[in-house]
C-alpha cells in the first residue's frame, strides 16, 4: 500500500493523484514527453524526501525528482508505464543561510533561482547563475544539469558555483556535505558526482552556494556584426581590454532577432539596417558606472577602427538595457511560437565556432533543403544552440520524424570538431541514445558501474542519461 504510506508522510493533501492536479508535472517544458505516474509527492523537508525514496526502495517505485520542469530534454518527466511516483521539490524552497562574510548562500532544491538571485542581492552579495528561466526553473533543477546560462564567461557553471550539497542516496540515506568551504582535499569529489547527474543517483536538497560582490555598475551593448568570424574578434577584443569585467558575450543571427520582433511586437531592433550577426556584451565593473561605460565605448571604437562591427547600440539606462537583453532571452519562446523545431544545446572550442557553423550549415542545407536555422548561443563560452526550424511545405510531423537524421549529421559535425552534444542542457530522454553512440565504452562503462553502485535497484529517475 503505497499511497497510504505516501501520504502519511507528507500529509494527503500533497500526493497528488487526480489528473488535473497530475497533469502539469507530467508533460516537459517543450510538449514532446509526456509521462504517467502513480502520484505526484510534494515533501516539505530532507527528512521526508529520506522516508518517501526509503519507502519507493521497499516497493521497487521509480522516482523522478522535479523541480520547475523547465527542462528541455525530458529529464524529469516520467515514462508512459505509470509506475514512477514524480518527487516535486517545490515545497522546499527556503533560504536557510546567508554568510556574507564567506560569500556563500545556502538554499534549498525547490528555491527558484530569481529568488536566490533577489535574496543575495538583499545581502549586498550577487549570485551569478542567470538565465532565460530564471523566474521559474529551481536550484535543484539547476544543479542536476550543471545548467550555465549567460555569465559563464565570468563565473562558471553551476558545479563552478558550487561548494556543498545535502542530497538523499537511493537507499534513503542522507549525505550533509553543505560546507561551505573552497578548499577540501579529503578524498573523492562526492559533490561533483552529483551535479549533472540528472537526478539519476540521488536527490539534491540542498545546496550551499557561492555568491561575489555586487557589482557598482552594469553597462550593456549590442553589435552589429558581418559574420562569425568578426564577432570571434570582438570577442577577443573585449577580453584583452576588459578581462574580468566582460560577463556577458551573447550570440544570434538576424534570423533570431527577426523570430523575436515578429512574434513580440513591442521589441524593436535599436538598428536601422539588418545585419548577419549580433553580439550582446555586458561588462560588470567594480568602479562605477562612467568607467564602466568609457570601457565600453573604448572597445566599440577600437572594434569600428578595426572593422569588425557594422553599428553598435550602448544602453544608457538599465531600462535600454533590459530591452536589449530582451532581444537574446526571448529567442526560445519566439521559436516556440513559430512552431516544432530541433534544437542542438552544443558546444565546439570556441576558436573552431566560425568553421563549424559556416561547414554544418552548409551540410544540413544539402541534405534537408528549406531549412531554417536559428543560431545563437554563449559566444564566449562555446555553447551554441543550433536550432533548426522546419521548411515550409513539411507538417510538424514531417519535420520532426527528420529529428535522429538531423541529430546525426549535427553531432557528427560537433564531435568531428572535438565539441560535446550537450553543453548545459543535459541528456534527459532526449538524448540517451546519441550519449550512447558517442561516449566511449570506457566512459559508459564507468558511468555504468557508479549507477549500479549508488542505485542498485535503478529506481533514481530511470531510463535517463545512460
Amino acid at each position: 500500500m503505497l499511497l497510504p504510506r505516501l501520504q502519511q508522510i507528507v500529509g494527503a493533501a500533497h500526493v497528488l493523484t487526480a489528473s488535473d492536479a497530475t497533469a502539469p508535472y507530467l508533460t516537459d517544458w517543450r510538449r514532446r514527453f509526456t509521462g504517467m505516474a502513480q502520484a505526484v509527492v510534494l515533501p516539505a523537508a530532507t527528512s521526508e524526501v529520506a522516508a518517501v525514496v526509503q519507502l519507493c526502495a521497499e516497493h521497487g517505485t521509480p522516482v523522478v525528482p522535479q523541480g520547475g520542469n523547465t527542462g528541455m530534454v525530458g529529464g524529469a518527466t516520467p515514462d508512459p508505464s505509470g509506475q514512477a511516483i514524480v518527487l516535486s521539490l517545490r515545497r522546499m524552497d527556503r533560504v536557510r543561510e546567508v554568510d556574507a562574510g564567506n560569500q556563500t548562500i545556502t538554499v534549498e532544491a525547490g528555491c527558484v533561482l530569481r529568488s536566490v538571485q533577489d535574496a543575495a542581492r538583499d545581502a549586498g552579495l550577487l549570485f551569478p547563475l542567470s538565465l532565460a528561466a530564471e523566474g521559474s526553473a529551481t536550484i535543484g533543477g539547476n544543479l542536476s544539469t550543471n545548467a550555465g546560462g549567460t555569465q559563464v564567461l565570468r563565473y562558471g557553471n553551476s558545479r563552478d558555483l558550487t561548494l556543498g550539497l545535502e542530497l538523499v542516496l537511493a537507499s534513503g540515506e542522507i549525505w550533509n556535505g553543505l560546507r561551505g568551504l573552497r578548499k577540501d582535499n579529503t578524498g573523492y569529489d562526492l559533490r561533483n558526482l552529483f551535479i549533472g547527474a540528472e537526478g539519476t543517483l540521488g536527490v539534491i536538497t540542498a545546496a550551499c552556494l557561492k555568491t561575489y560582490p555586487l557589482p557598482r555598475a552594469q553597462v550593456t551593448a549590442l553589435f552589429a556584426l558581418d559574420s562569425v568570424r568578426a564577432a570571434l574578434d570582438l570577442l577577443s577584443l573585449a577580453q584583452s581590454s576588459a578581462g574580468a569585467t566582460l560577463t556577458a558575450f551573447e550570440f544570434f543571427s538576424d534570423t533570431c532577432l527577426r523570430l523575436v520582433t515578429r512574434h513580440f511586437p513591442d521589441r524593436r531592433s535599436p538598428f536601422s539596417e539588418s545585419h548577419a550577426q549580433y553580439v550582446l556584451m555586458q561588462l560588470s565593473d567594480h568602479e562605477d558606472e562612467q568607467h564602466a561605460t568609457g570601457l565600453l565605448q573604448a572597445i566599440a571604437e577600437r572594434a569600428l577602427e578595426r572593422q569588425l562591427i557594422a553599428d553598435a547600440a550602448i544602453a544608457q539606462s538599465a531600462a535600454q538595457g533590459h530591452a536589449l537583453w530582451a532581444l537574446r532571452e526571448l529567442i526560445s519562446e519566439a521559436q516556440a511560437r513559430a512552431g516544432k523545431n530541433i534544437k542542438h544545446d552544443i558546444s565546439v572550442p570556441i576558436s573552431s565556432i566560425a568553421r563549424f557553423i559556416d561547414e554544418t550549415d552548409e551540410q544540413l542545407a544539402r541534405l534537408f533543403a528549406g531549412i531554417e536555422m536559428v543560431t545563437f548561443g554563449h559566444l564566449g563560452d562555446g555553447n551554441l544552440h543550433y536550432n533548426v526550424n522546419a521548411p515550409p511545405q513539411l507538417s510538424e510531423q514531417q519535420f520532426l520524424s527528420m529529428q535522429p537524421a538531423v541529430y546525426q549529421c549535427v553531432h557528427d559535425q560537433v564531435v568531428r570538431f572535438a565539441g560535446s552534444i550537450s553543453a548545459e542542457h543535459g541528456i534527459g530522454q532526449l538524448k540517451r541514445e546519441e550519449n550512447a553512440r558517442y561516449k566511449s565504452a570506457v566512459e559508459l562503462g564507468l558511468m555504468r558501474a557508479i549507477k549500479r553502485t549508488l542505485d542498485p535497484l535503478n529506481i533514481m529517475n530511470p531510463g535517463k542519461v545512460i
